[in-house]
């Protein structure tokens, strides 16, 4: 039998609370019960149903943490069949439709699971609760609407649009139709956020002081003088700490920084966070000096299990892939980190198994969840040394990406290291084009 979608973590049936009918303002039930969906995270699910008029309503909020970023999604609908394309809408992400330029702001419809068709269908009963009484006040504003409605029903049939999903909280999701690989109609950019959207969230301090100092005061009446007092032979601190506040829950925290040097390659950085408030710990790894004129795509043929026990640095601009278990990872996928092969690849594994939605359950057919088993066991196949040989493809269009020579100072007969100009739309998404590098004081 397949997992269902819902997961039920109480021990006992869905509460229920009498509340107040919004439509009809007699006494209707809300049942609430804690649930969990599989490869995402725990949720509230709330029902209000009214016997009197039979007005229903329902809602999903979210019981489980925020992601260190936010993120967009932008999901392009080319036809029919994407309108059943299951969405998780956080109660923080906005939604809009590129093309009638329109948005749905945060909060405005609580936590949502969905279809695509679905999402269409509020939208419309959202601007047509109002319709009758702009008629009669503001023809012109109804005319208007009644033509977005219009517009929006052709959706329904199959038109093509795009939709931007804005969620600072990074918890929403779009169904992926192509797991394990990437789907052409998703694209998903991961951004830091800002302090108006930390403070949407919950998360900013309500205090006069600012973060920093905050934080900064913290770390004075922690500090730990034998930290900041190791150095090596130059004289430079071996550990550097600075003040910062946990992604988590925003506390005031510490940030360790330890500049180390690879062997024919470059300096990195490598930085720990620590909260002793809530527990959280990360740590990653971003590669140091001057922005390399080309990109570089590093090319290693896995055929004996030491390969796997090679050093690999993968920068935050890094993508990486393996064709013959069809892996591919998109730049910024789990960060900076610095460990060997093997390691990497079980950690590709072990966050795939935990975050892909919409695989188990109710939801995913016989053949994708067949699709994905196999795809896992290769993975981890790989990872373990059972599958060879493979190629693995470590492409950084910033070259701060390093796989371990084991012949060094002499070429790896396993590795081949190629360099190549960037385009145009690669400096754009990495924000070199507006960089100014003469005369910027004019």
């Amino acid at each position: 039998m397949s997992e269902p979608i819902f997961v039920d973590l109480s021990e006992s049936k869905p509460a229920e609370i009498e509340s107040l009918c919004m439509k009809c303002e007699q006494m209707g039930i809300t049942r609430i019960l804690l649930s969990k969906i599989p490869h995402f995270k725990e949720v509230i699910i709330m029902a209000f149903e009214c016997p009197h008029c039979g007005f229903r309503n329902n809602e999903l909020q979210s019981a489980g943490t925020f992601n260190e970023r936010g993120h967009t999604i932008t999901l392009s609908i080319m036809s029919k069949d994407d309108l059943n394309r299951q969405l998780v809408k956080s109660d923080y992400c906005s939604v809009k439709f590129v093309e009638l330029d329109i948005e749905i702001p945060a909060n405005n419809r609580r936590g949502l699971l969905t279809t695509v068709e679905g999402l269409v269908s509020n939208a419309i009963d959202d601007l047509s609760a109002g319709q009758p009484i702009r008629k009669a006040t503001d023809e012109a504003v109804y005319n208007k609407i009644e033509e977005i409605i219009a517009k929006m029903n052709t959706y329904k049939e199959g038109e093509p649009f795009t939709i931007v999903f804005d969620d600072p909280s990074g918890n929403s999701y779009a169904e992926n139709k192509c797991l394990p690989a990437q789907d052409p109609q998703i694209k998903v950019r991961w951004y830091v956020r800002t302090p108006e959207q930390q403070e949407f969230l919950g998360l900013q301090a309500d205090s006069n002081q600012t973060s920093a100092e905050q934080a900064a005061e913290q770390i004075l009446q922690h500090h730990t003088p034998t930290v900041s007092e190791m150095v090596n032979e130059k004289g430079v601190p071996e550990i550097m700490s600075f003040p910062a506040n946990c992604p988590s829950c925003n506390a005031p925290c510490s940030t360790n920084m330890h500049v180390m040097e690879i062997p024919h390659f470059k300096e990195v950085v490598i930085m720990a966070t620590n909260c002793e408030q809530c527990g959280y710990k990360s740590n990653e790894v971003k590669a140091g000096g001057a922005i390399s004129e080309k990109g570089k795509r590093i090319t290693l043929k896995i055929t004996d299990p030491d390969d796997l026990s090679r050093d690999i640095l993968k920068s935050e601009t890094c993508g990486l892939s393996i064709p013959e278990v069809n892996l591919e990872l998109t730049p910024g996928t789990l960060g900076g980190r610095f460990t060997t092969v093997e390691g990497l690849l079980k950690q590709v594994h072990n966050e795939l198994l935990e975050r892909a939605p919409f695989i188990q359950g109710d939801s995913g057919t016989e053949e994708s969840k067949q699709r994905w088993s196999k795809f896992l066991d290769n993975l981890i196949a790989v990872a373990e040394g059972k599958l060879m040989p493979v190629t693995l493809i470590v492409d950084d269009p910033l070259s701060n990406s390093y796989l371990q020579n084991l012949y060094a100072p002499d070429p790896d007969p396993e590795m081949s290291i190629e360099e190549y100009e960037r385009s145009w739309e690669v400096n754009e998404d990495l924000g070199l084009n507006d960089m100014k590098l003469e005369n910027y004081n004019a």
